[in-house]
This record gives C-alpha cells, sequence and structure tokens, in this order.
C-alpha cells in the first residue's frame, strides 16, 4: 500500500474516531462520579451567578498579583512613604535609615491608618463570604464601600472633576457612584499633592540650617569645606529635641482624620 492510501483511509477514520470519543466522554465522566468540573457557572436564584471552587481559587490566585499595586495606590502608603523620604532628603541622610526599615515604618502605619476600613471589609464581607452566607460578588460590592469612602473622604474634588471630565462619563449622579477606575487615579493625584505639601512644610527649618550654615563658613573663609558635614549634627540635634519622629507620625496619622 502506498503512501498516499494510507493518508487516506487516516483522513476516512479520523471523523469516526472523533464521534466515538464523543460518545465515551460522558460515560467516563459518570464513571467517576468524584471527578470535579475545572469551570462552572450556576446561576441561583436571584440570578446571581456563582462559580466553582477551583475558579475562586484561580481568581484569588491571580488577584494575589495586584496586592502591591492595592497596598500603594489604594490605602494611605503613598502618602506615608513621600513624607518619609523628603524627611530623609531633608535632613541630608543618604541611606538612613534604609529602605527597608522606611518601607516596614509606612506599611505598619498604613495597616494603623486603615484598620477601621478594614474592620468594616471584614465585618460586612470577608465573613459574610466565608460563611457562605453571601456570594463572591456581593462581598467585592460590599468591600468597595468603605474603601470607597475613605478614598472619597481624602480625594479632593478638584481631581475628581478632573478624571471624570476626562473619561466624559455624565452618568455619575453623585461622588459615591463614581467607579473605582476614576476614583483610585483621582484618589493618588490627591494623595501625591498633600504629601509634597507635607513635604514641603518639613523642608523649611532644615533648609534654614543649610542657609545659614553656608552663610557663616562663606564669611569665615571656609569655602572648601562642605556645609552638609556641619549642619548635619544641627539638623539631627534639632530634630531630636522637638521629637521629630512622633510629630511626623502623628501628623501623617492625624491628616487620615482616624486618630
Amino acid at each position: 500500500m502506498s503512501f498516499r492510501a494510507v493518508l487516506e483511509a487516516l483522513r476516512r477514520c479520523l471523523p469516526l474516531a472523533l464521534g466515538l470519543l464523543a460518545l465515551g466522554m460522558p460515560q467516563a465522566f459518570a464513571a467517576d462520579p468524584t471527578s470535579i468540573p475545572a469551570i462552572t457557572v450556576t446561576t441561583n436564584g436571584q440570578g446571581q451567578q456563582e462559580y466553582t471552587v477551583s475558579l475562586q481559587i484561580l481568581l484569588i490566585m491571580t488577584a494575589l498579583s495586584f496586592i502591591p499595586a492595592f497596598v500603594m495606590l489604594m490605602t494611605s502608603f503613598t502618602r506615608i512613604i513621600i513624607v518619609f523620604s523628603i524627611l530623609r532628603q531633608a535632613l541630608g541622610l543618604q541611606s538612613t535609615p534604609s529602605n527597608q526599615v522606611m518601607v516596614g515604618l509606612a506599611l505598619f502605619l498604613t495597616l494603623f491608618v486603615m484598620a477601621p476600613v478594614f474592620d468594616k471589609i471584614n465585618s460586612s464581607a470577608l465573613q459574610p463570604y466565608l460563611n457562605e452566607q453571601i456570594p463572591a460578588q456581593e462581598a467585592v460590592s460590599r468591600a468597595e464601600v468603605p474603601l470607597k469612602a475613605f478614598m472619597l473622604a481624602q480625594t479632593r474634588q478638584s481631581d475628581l472633576d478632573l478624571f471624570v471630565r476626562l473619561s466624559k462619563r455624565t452618568d455619575i449622579p453623585r461622588a459615591d457612584a463614581t467607579p473605582m477606575t476614576i476614583l483610585v487615579p483621582a484618589f493618588v493625584t490627591s494623595e501625591l499633592k498633600t504629601a509634597f505639601q507635607i513635604g514641603f512644610m518639613i523642608f523649611i527649618p532644615f533648609l534654614i540650617i543649610d542657609l545659614v550654615v553656608s552663610s557663616v563658613l562663606m564669611a569665615m573663609g571656609m569655602m572648601m569645606l562642605s556645609p552638609l558635614i556641619i549642619s548635619l549634627p544641627f539638623k539631627l540635634m534639632l530634630f531630636v529635641l522637638v521629637d521629630g519622629w512622633a510629630l511626623i507620625i502623628g501628623t501623617l496619622a492625624g491628616s487620615f482624620g482616624t486618630v
């Protein structure tokens, strides 16, 4: 038999094989009642869709990759870490405190500031979902309410109007109905503006010390000596005497209206 004849025979048998395979698949699933389908979407009596556990796990694992962006852009972390960075620059310290210490302090201060919001999310959305009282879609909707309220309280109306205008949306009746795709960039813009305003106020006293030290060194003819070497101890002494860390952390926490 020639090679062409073999290919022709295989071509004719292929539809029959596929048909037998399709007929045998339901019987195979019926023979194994413990098998769990990978993707199943069911509609309950209220018209909401529910997903299988395997699909929910897949969605949760995918959502974990967005946790860093969630922490940085939807909480108080952005304002806190920027103020800490400006403070370190104003003191003239390049690597003290280290980046790890600053990020760790910013994270725990963020947890402190966001604790009331997280408590509301836990009581109204997470616990009912874990107790199988509400579906996943309703849990997400409930979790958005306290988080959106926090973000709206920190967002300037001008920034919110800017992104509403850029999105060309005219179907938003009130501020709490703003979708997250518009609220998040408006919130981040307001946080950046507020952080730089706080950083400017922090920078002024240290800048005055630098100017005074530079003027004294120039008057003494010591132009070859770096003013940073002389001004750094004075700035550190001033920061310690006024209890700078308590002032900065207290001001940051109080700026969110949680303490």
